[in-house]
């Protein structure tokens, strides 16, 4: 469990208790137990989570609002960026943005009395800085409600981190693309125009072929990235890939692609066999390679599609193998290709899902992956 998810939970458990009695409400029945108010509690947090987790807008504001007041059993509660009051719930009490200013600058939690209603506001941070402001309302504060709402402005918060690192991460992964597409660009593409026009005197019918092969693989492999494309589109970003290594490599080249038409309208992420057809060519047509054979076979097993690439090359130490899935962006032999799908495959399905690499010297390589048929959101 990571520190923030840490946090999270140690402010949950610190509220629980706590919001019964900031609630106005008739005591608690014989019957009511601590387990069904810590429910209650918990239940509507889980609520107004994932509002939060997309960050602090507008919109996520005015999701979550609702279920905080009804968390903290308040007359009203208001949500603010630095800029804006994002979003009320309850009666009108007034403009809270010039309440928030105060606990913006300083950082620290306020209590500002005022007729009819009183109001406890909690900054909302982000990495230690403000970001906004959290605002309860009541016709009567106690010592029990304005710990609750810090307590609960220090969970929300905690939403807003983990929204961050969600952001982050998605930054990153698009940077691994970018990274992707960086390696496929210079070498391939160079090689594939070269083989082109080569052939343009010769055979310019076959010339027009590729041309436009390499103009489907390119619309495929440049566009804007989206999480996932289908088990059929990423075959057909392979096969055009392997007519053009054919078109260099000619007869030294042989490939077959073997599908359970089952499999094809499967989720997969976006670019996660070319890479691995790369690697094989590159590990299967090199200078003690065996006869420039590549593999492909997508199988349909229950509800996953299992995929292997295996080439008849030299093959390698186990030990290399291990450190191409080393995710580093810096290797220059080659090896992000294959890390960046292992670390995309861990992330959106599991570590269970990682690549497997069967190689040994001079006995060629083969590299699986496992995809489940029901799309996994990333943990």
């Amino acid at each position: 469990m990571t520190t923030a998810a840490c946090v999270v939970l140690a402010s949950l458990l610190a509220f629980a208790l706590g919001v019964v009695v900031a609630r106005r409400r008739p005591e608690p029945s014989p019957d009511d137990s601590r387990d069904e108010v810590a429910f209650t509690t918990l239940h509507l947090a889980a609520l107004a989570a994932p509002a939060l987790r997309g960050g602090l807008t507008r919109d996520s504001a005015r999701r979550a609002a609702r279920h905080l007041r009804a968390l903290l059993g308040t007359h009203a509660l208001a949500i603010t960026s630095t800029e804006a009051t994002l979003a009320r719930d309850g009666p009108w009490v007034g403009d809270v943005l010039p309440q928030a200013h105060g606990v913006l600058a300083s950082g620290r939690p306020q209590v500002l009395a005022g007729e009819p209603y009183s109001a406890v506001v909690v900054p909302l941070t982000v990495d230690g800085r403000a970001v906004g402001a959290l605002a309860a309302y009541a016709e009567q504060l106690s010592a029990a409600l304005v710990r609750t709402v810090t307590e609960v402005g220090r969970w929300v918060s905690g939403q807003l981190e983990l929204a961050e690192l969600d952001s982050s991460r998605r930054r990153a992964l698009e940077a691994e693309m970018r990274a992707l597409r960086a390696q496929i660009s210079p070498h391939f593409v160079y090689n594939a125009l070269t083989t082109i026009a080569s052939l343009v005197r010769t055979d310019p019918s076959r010339a027009r072929d590729l041309l436009l092969d390499f103009a489907d693989f390119s619309r495929y492999a440049l566009r804007r990235a989206q999480d996932f494309t289908t088990l059929a589109d990423e075959l057909t970003c392979v096969d055009r890939y392997l007519l053009l290594e054919r078109a260099r490599f000619g007869d030294r080249l042989r490939f077959s692609v073997q599908v359970a038409p089952e499999v094809l309208p499967v989720p997969v992420p976006f670019l996660c066999l070319q890479p691995l057809v790369e690697n094989a060519i590159k590990h299967g047509m090199g200078a003690d390679a065996g006869s420039g054979e590549v593999r492909v076979v997508v199988r349909d097993v229950g509800p996953e599609a299992h995929i292997s690439v295996e080439d008849d090359g030299s093959g390698m130490d186990p030990e290399y193998a291990r450190r191409m899935l080393d995710d580093d962006p810096r290797r220059e032999d080659g090896g992000i290709g294959l890390a960046n799908v292992d670390v995309r495959m861990r992330q959106i399905y599991g570590d269970d899902y990682g690549l497997v690499v069967e190689t040994a010297l001079g006995a060629g390589t083969r590299v699986r992956l496992r995809i489940p048929k029901t799309r996994i959101s990333s943990p």
